[in-house]
C-alpha cells in the first residue's frame, strides 16, 4: 500500500514529537512524506496544487499529522486542504480523486488523553475535535480509519518518542 504522509507542525522548530514520527515514517518503504513548513515556509496560499493532487492520487492512504492546534488543524494544514482539495478534482460531477483511498490522522496533544475526554476540561473527546476531518473524509468517498493520539508529549523522555515511533510504523505498516 502506497502512502502519503502530510505533515504540519505551526513551530517546526519547536517540533519534537511530529519530527520524530514524520522520520519513523519516512523510513519506511512505499511511504511519502511532505512537510508543508519545510516545503511552503509559512506561505498560506503558495502550494504547488498539481503537485500535490498528483501526489494524493499516487497513494492509497493519505495520512495527516500534525499537532492539535488550539484544538483544530494546524492553520497551514487547514489552508493546504482549502486549496489542494478542489471541486472538480476531490468531489463534484467530474472529481472523485480522493474515492476509496483511506485517511488516516495522526495526532500530537500537549493534553492528557483525560483533558480530551467526555470527563474532562474540555469535555470532548480527541474524536470529537477531529469531527471536521472525518467529515471531509467521508464527503469527498474516503475511508476514514481510527485517529492514532499521541498524548502528554510535552516533555516526553526521548524512551516515549521512541514508543511513539513504534506505534505509528505499526499502524503503517497494517
Amino acid at each position: 500500500m502506497k502512502t502519503l504522509v502530510i505533515a504540519s507542525h505551526p513551530y517546526p522548530d519547536q517540533s519534537r514529537i511530529i519530527k520524530a514520527l514524520q522520520e519513523a515514517a519516512g523510513e519506511m518503504m512505499d511511504v511519502t512524506v511532505h512537510n508543508l513548513e519545510l516545503r511552503y515556509g509559512q506561505r498560506l496560499n503558495d502550494f504547488d496544487i498539481a503537485a500535490e493532487q498528483r501526489a494524493h492520487e499516487a497513494a492509497d492512504r493519505i495520512v495527516y499529522m500534525f499537532p492539535i492546534h488550539w484544538f483544530n488543524l494546524t492553520p497551514m494544514l487547514k489552508a493546504y486542504l482549502n486549496e489542494v482539495w478542489t471541486y472538480g478534482w476531490a468531489f463534484g460531477p467530474e472529481g472523485h480523486a480522493l474515492r476509496g483511498k483511506e485517511m488516516q490522522v495522526v495526532v500530537s496533544a500537549g493534553t492528557s488523553a483525560l483533558t480530551l475526554s467526555r470527563q474532562g476540561l474540555v469535555q470532548s473527546t480527541m474524536e470529537e475535535v477531529l469531527t471536521p476531518m472525518k467529515a471531509s473524509a467521508l464527503y469527498v468517498g474516503m475511508t476514514y480509519l481510527p485517529p492514532l493520539a499521541f498524548h502528554d508529549v510535552m516533555g516526553a523522555a526521548p524512551e516515549t518518542i521512541a514508543g511513539f515511533q513504534h506505534q505509528l510504523v505499526e499502524a503503517l505498516a497494517a
